[in-house]
């Protein structure tokens, strides 16, 4: 019988007893959708998905992005990118992930993603203590927590977000060798402008949607008070008390709500303690139409 245990903390919960591999019914659809917007990261236990199961999961939740580097993609699964520090033949086999500080995916885009979902194959360990935890941070609370006098100045704003800040800042980290995004690329994700508050279509809570990854400045505002006011809302988001960290098994699939999260991946592992992580991103072209949702969680 399938059966969600939340983690009773910040974020987080189990599905257990619920074969991904398998087509979803619309009652066990349903079920994920409102478990994602609840407690923001879903573990699925126990999976054992090819890549194309993967995705077939995955796009019952809404359209696959094919990320815009165009590397390190399933061979003819492009919707399925791998993310380790395996290296063969003197290649690496996929992107590295680890250390990327905090971020929502895809805010930089003028459709937002809905959900992040990761396969873990190969999870590193060191004396026996796992190792590559994926943290989160909870915006509804986050939102909760903001003085009055902010949510009231905010209301209506907007924030600029340009996926060459992240890049960068990956490619000045720890020897990176992720080369500059070309002049397609950068023409292929223009930076994008997204209210700094959203609410969630399914829940109806409201979401601090700025984050330290992608943010560069709040609209119309001038650049001095646009950047203090931006490192006010980096600083209180980071708060350890909005923090949820997974600890991964082998054959976990961890599904996320990026419109409730932010995450970061920790680099506490080696290039010889290998991980291999599979994952699909969902967009959100879906998830905020009226009616997909009122047919999807019938």
């Amino acid at each position: 019988m399938v059966e969600v245990k939340p983690s009773g903390k910040i974020l987080g919960a189990r599905v257990e007893e619920l074969d991904l591999s398998k087509p979803l019914s619309a009652e066990h659809f349903a079920l994920i959708v409102r478990t994602m917007a609840t407690h923001g990261v879903v573990c699925f236990p126990d999976q054992h998905l090819a890549a194309a199961a993967l995705k077939s999961f995955a796009a019952r939740f809404g359209t696959l992005e094919v990320n815009v580097a165009g590397t390190f993609q399933e061979p003819d699964i492009p919707e399925v990118m791998i993310l380790s520090n395996i290296v063969e033949n003197g290649r690496p086999i996929g992107m590295a992930d680890a250390g990327q500080d905090w971020h929502t995916d895809m805010s930089y885009s003028k459709t937002i993603a809905f959900a992040n979902v990761l396969y873990g194959i190969h999870i590193p360990r060191r004396n026996g203590r796992v190792l590559g935890n994926t943290e989160f941070l909870n915006m509804v609370a986050a939102y909760d927590d903001l003085p009055d006098d902010i949510k009231s100045r905010l209301k209506d704003a907007t924030a600029t977000h340009d996926f060459n800040k992240f890049w960068e800042k990956m490619r000045r980290e720890k020897g990176s060798a992720r080369p500059p995004l070309t002049e397609e690329q950068r023409r292929k994700k223009p930076p994008v402008s997204q209210p700094i508050f959203l609410k969630h279509p399914i829940s109806g809570r409201m979401v601090l949607y700025a984050n330290p990854g992608y943010a560069v400045r709040i609209d119309g505002m001038p650049e001095h008070e646009s950047d203090e006011l931006l490192e006010f809302l980096f600083q209180h988001q980071l708060q350890p008390k909005y923090k949820y960290a997974h600890e991964w098994s082998e054959n976990d699939v961890l599904m996320w709500d990026d419109l409730v999260t932010l995450h970061n991946a920790v680099a506490d592992y080696g290039a010889t303690e290998h991980r291999l992580i599979k994952r699909c991103q969902v967009m959100a072209d879906r998830v905020f139409d009226p009616n997909y949702l009122s047919g999807a969680l019938q």
